[in-house]
């Protein structure tokens, strides 16, 4: 069945659309139907896929779509019949396309960085989802491996009632190097440290679609 992901954060710099594009890059590395729709106005992942149509690196094909507006729930029925996985990058605040893609996912995917603020942030998406009954995770993103506030906000998460994914994705520059040619890490560098990070989500989040 096809699975829709809203990868969501309120907050600029989290690793929203880097996240979306690493996730979309290794599942069509591993022989998945991908289809993105990037409804953020910035268009930063449509731009990373417009460079990935001329990096012969690319080792799997992604259909991207840019439709937004009222003609956004047609278009994801439509890729919902021709793709395996979706993916939405939505846009930073909440509005009725936020809203949407949130209300037409199997689970929202909320990027964290280890700080207070980041989560804050969060709170609009944690509340919208919960109103519309959507299954939601935080995934820790360019995390340390220890730390105080590390560890403060993993206790914050789950005073919220939150589930925070196991998997969690390092401060590492191979995920920004990726991006910058159109490939996920998994591309680039697949025997890297960020490379199993990311393989290890993608795993952890096929479980959960049982």
């Amino acid at each position: 069945m096809p699975f829709v992901i809203t990868v969501a954060q309120q907050k600029g710099g989290a690793g929203k659309t880097t996240l979306a594009a690493n996730l979309a890059a290794g599942w069509a590395s591993g022989g998945a139907r991908v289809a993105l729709l990037d409804i953020d106005p910035q268009r930063s992942l449509s731009r990373w896929h417009a460079l990935r149509a001329g990096n012969a690196k690319a080792t799997g094909a992604i259909h991207l779509s840019e439709v937004a507006g009222w003609r956004l729930a047609a278009e994801l029925d439509r890729l919902r019949k021709n793709h395996d996985i979706v993916i939405i990058d939505s846009p930073p605040q909440i509005d009725t396309d936020a809203r949407l893609a949130i209300r037409s996912a199997d689970l929202v995917l909320i990027p964290i960085q280890p700080s207070l603020p980041d989560l804050w942030a969060a709170e609009g998406t944690l509340t919208l989802a919960k109103a519309e009954k959507r299954t939601v995770r935080v995934v820790l993103n360019r995390a340390p491996a220890s730390g105080a506030l590390l560890g403060q906000v993993t206790t914050e998460i789950a005073a919220r009632g939150v589930v925070q994914l196991q998997s969690r994705l390092g401060n590492r520059v191979g995920f920004a190097t990726a991006f910058a040619l159109g490939l996920g890490v998994s591309e680039t560098a697949p025997k890297s440290v960020a490379a199993i990070e990311l393989m290890t989500l993608l795993a952890e989040i096929d479980a959960g679609r049982g």
